[in-house]
Formats: structure tokens, sequence, C-alpha cells
């Protein structure tokens, strides 16, 4: 029953959303890049244990980013994936991205 009445309340907010091409809903919902990045730092913190200092769990942290795309190929695949979406904020703005803002 509180569910239910939850979505009854945020209905009015939620309508707008489904405006929005399919492509701008996918960028707005998508949290899947994080969460992943966010898990990897995690294991490898939880791997190491303790640290002796903030340098060294800085360099943790910072091997355990570089080891997501050791070879930089990711960034050209990432890239691609925004084409779409960046087309669709084009078109739902009419302009107002410019292409000196991206």
């Amino acid at each position: 029953m509180r569910s239910r009445m939850s979505w009854s309340d945020a209905w009015a907010e939620f309508v707008p959303f489904l405006a929005f091409d399919v492509e701008i809903r996918k960028v707005i919902c998508s949290t899947n890049a994080i969460e992943s990045v966010n898990a990897r730092i995690r294991k490898a913190v939880r791997a190491r244990g303790h640290f002796p200092n903030e340098q060294a769990a800085l360099k943790c942290v910072y091997m355990a980013l570089m080891s997501l795309d050791p070879t930089g190929a990711g960034r050209r695949r990432w890239t691609m994936r925004w084409k779409a979406p960046l087309n669709a904020f084009q078109i739902a703005f009419d302009g107002r991205l410019t292409p000196a803002n991206h």
C-alpha cells in the first residue's frame, strides 16, 4: 500500500521525464558505470586491508582506476556511446547545446 502511495504522489514529477527521448533517459538513469568503478575500488581496498598512510591509500585507488582500462582503448568506446545521447540532447534542446559546450 505504501509503495503504491509513493508512486501516486510522485507521478506528477515522473511523467515529464517520460517526455524525453530514450537516449536522454538512459543517460539520466544510468549509474551502472559509476557502481562498477566503485565496486572495483572497494575490492582493491578490501584486498589490501589497511594502509600505513594516506598516500598509500591514494596509490591503491589510483592503481584500481588505472586497471579498469590499462590500454586507454576504452575512451574511444565511451565516446561512441555518447554520440546518440548528444544528438538527442541537440534535438530536444533546439541548438542550445553548442559544439563549444561539449
